[in-house]
């Protein structure tokens, strides 16, 4: 068979035009009146929209300030550090992740001054106090800040 311009099929099918007459009569199913009946209308309306009341998200009290902004950190006391390693061993992100003191999987991590510390640790973190960076040190320890 050849191929004949006048028997192609129609690549994009034409949308059914509601409103122009036919069975659906005069209203074609879309109510009487009202901004729904427009053409159009479904498409400018926000789901939030609630017809000229106050929305609710301005009817509710506000409170406070949550900064987008800030830097949490995952805390580790010396106390644990202690306990969790050996003398002469490297205390970084993922040995402390590995031995699960810090939970999260992307924290930066900072050492704070809770307890006493008397083995020889190389410490690797983001952020660390400075009382503790002095106790790490007197105990013959080194303090590496990584990010710097």
């Amino acid at each position: 068979m050849l191929l004949k311009l006048s028997n192609l099929k129609q690549l994009v099918e034409k949308r059914k035009r509601v409103g122009r007459g036919g069975k659906r009569g005069g209203v074609s199913g879309r109510g009487s009146e009202g901004q729904k009946s427009r053409t159009g209308s479904h498409s400018e309306i926000r789901p939030s929209f609630e017809g000229g009341q106050m929305p609710l998200l301005r009817r509710i009290p506000k409170r406070g300030f949550k900064n987008r902004f800030k830097t949490e950190f995952a805390l580790v006391s010396l106390d644990v550090l202690e306990n969790s390693f050996e003398a002469g061993q490297v205390v970084d992100v993922a040995a402390l992740r590995e031995r699960g003191l810090v939970k999260r999987r992307r924290a930066l991590v900072k050492v704070l001054c809770n307890g006493e510390l008397n083995k020889k640790l190389s410490v690797h973190v983001h952020a660390i106090s400075e009382a503790a960076r002095v106790a790490i040190q007197k105990a013959g320890g080194e303090v590496v800040l990584l990010g710097e």
